[in-house]
């Protein structure tokens, strides 16, 4: 069956309108959460917050997934895009603090549906196009996180629940796209749900018994948690330190997103022939301490735009570190490590955002820019990390740890 171009654009719609759900709330999380719980300590909820999104994400993107598997993509698509639009209603108009809680614990769910509209683009695409496919993927993400805060900072300023309300009726516009226009993409298959499989945490068991796979779980985890900090404690140090409204919180991430996205585009190839995979990794990490000591020390908001190439440098590592990350083990292993180097960036994502923003209601009365301080100490500790990590297969790791 030939698939039209119309199903590409209802799936790239789904994953851009889950990236701009993504970044929509930071430019305004503080000012919503300070109007709806009237208390002090804002930085504690905005990181219980963002962490109960990631870990909705680390509980349902495999159940999604296997029931996507068993039922179709097609329905669970259609049901996410609706608890979606369901989701930003309930935050446009919830006046209670559980209520935003329950809203963004939807939206984690919802956004769960990343692993579906991949397994769905597999489903329709030949092989020999799925790089492209997959680059498109990747590409309509960035330019949905770009749009994200910049939309969030403006309709903000406006209506502070105006972004929540804007994000609903896109959804509902996309499901109805999807219940009309989208095909079932795969015969779905009348088989018993695997519920061991299910269990997120399942594919750490097998890690944890691989000793020599413990540093580059390590590594991981520092650069998915320190990639945390920017939406748990970007929006309150930008006001705390320049005095930004929703606009121009919006605007720094959005810049930071455009130059990140060019960086990862252009960079990393020219960097690893230059420097090898570990000198890319180590520039990258250079070029983030760099940008993060600045803003900790300026007074001067426009400096935050101008080191936000330097900033950037940061992309040209993450594909060199996944490359490196692939030769410690051997290709029998790389589906499970690939599982669970994922586990492990779910867990940053739960872990980092409580870690984080406790951290900056400590030091935001006396100095907010310390917050970045301490990220560029999880970078120093990383660094004999990456040195120590093996160019070659790990051919002596055994197999049997494997469950």
């Amino acid at each position: 069956m030939k698939y039209p171009d119309k199903s590409l654009i209802v799936i790239f719609c789904a994953i851009g309108l889950d990236a701009v759900g993504i970044g929509l709330i930071f430019p305004i999380l503080p000012r919503l959460l300070a109007q709806v719980t009237h208390a002090g300590n804002i930085a504690f909820w905005i990181g219980i917050m963002t962490a109960l999104y990631a870990l909705m994400q680390f509980i349902f993107a495999p159940v999604l997934g296997a029931l996507s598997d068993r039922l179709g993509r097609r329905p669970v698509l259609l049901i996410s895009l609706a608890g979606a639009a369901i989701n930003y209603l309930l935050m446009a108009f919830s006046s209670q603090l559980w209520l935003l809680f329950l809203g963004r614990a939807i939206a984690g769910l919802t956004s769960a549906n990343m692993a579906v509209a991949m397994a769905y683009i597999t489903d329709i695409t030949p092989e020999d196009q799925r790089a492209r496919r997959f680059g498109l993927f990747n590409a309509v993400f960035g330019a949905g996180f770009i749009i994200g805060p910049v939309l969030g900072g403006i309709l903000g300023d406006v209506n502070l629940r105006l972004p929540f309300m804007a994000a609903a009726i896109l959804n509902a516009a996309n499901f109805l796209l999807a219940l009309l226009v989208l095909p079932e993409s795969r015969t779905p298959v009348r088989a018993p749900v695997n519920l061991a499989a299910l269990n997120p945490l399942r594919p750490l068991r097998w890690a944890f018994s691989m000793k020599p796979l413990l540093p580059v779980m390590l590594i991981f985890f520092i650069f998915s948690g320190t990639g945390e900090v920017y939406g748990t404690c970007w929006a309150l140090w930008g006001n705390d330190a320049f005095q930004w409204n929703g606009l121009w919180v919006g605007l720094s991430l959005g810049t930071f997103g455009v130059c990140q996205t060019l960086a990862q585009a252009f960079l990393p190839g020219p960097a690893v022939k230059l420097l090898g995979e570990r000198g890319a990794v180590l520039a990258g990490m250079a070029g983030v301490c760099v940008a993060l000591v600045v803003m900790a020390f300026t007074r001067q908001g426009w400096l935050v735009f101008a080191i936000m190439p330097v900033f950037a440098l940061g992309g040209i590592g993450a594909p060199a570190l996944q490359a490196m990350a692939t030769r410690q083990v051997d290709e029998s292993q790389q589906g499970q490590f690939q599982g669970v180097l994922a586990s492990v960036v779910s867990l940053a994502s739960i872990i980092a955002p409580l870690v984080f923003s406790t951290l900056y209601f400590g030091v935001r009365a006396h100095w907010p820019g310390a917050i970045w301080l301490s990220v560029v100490v999880l970078y120093a500790i990383a660094v004999p990390l990456v040195l120590g990590l093996r160019l070659g297969h790990n051919t002596h790791l055994a197999t049997a740890g494997g469950g």
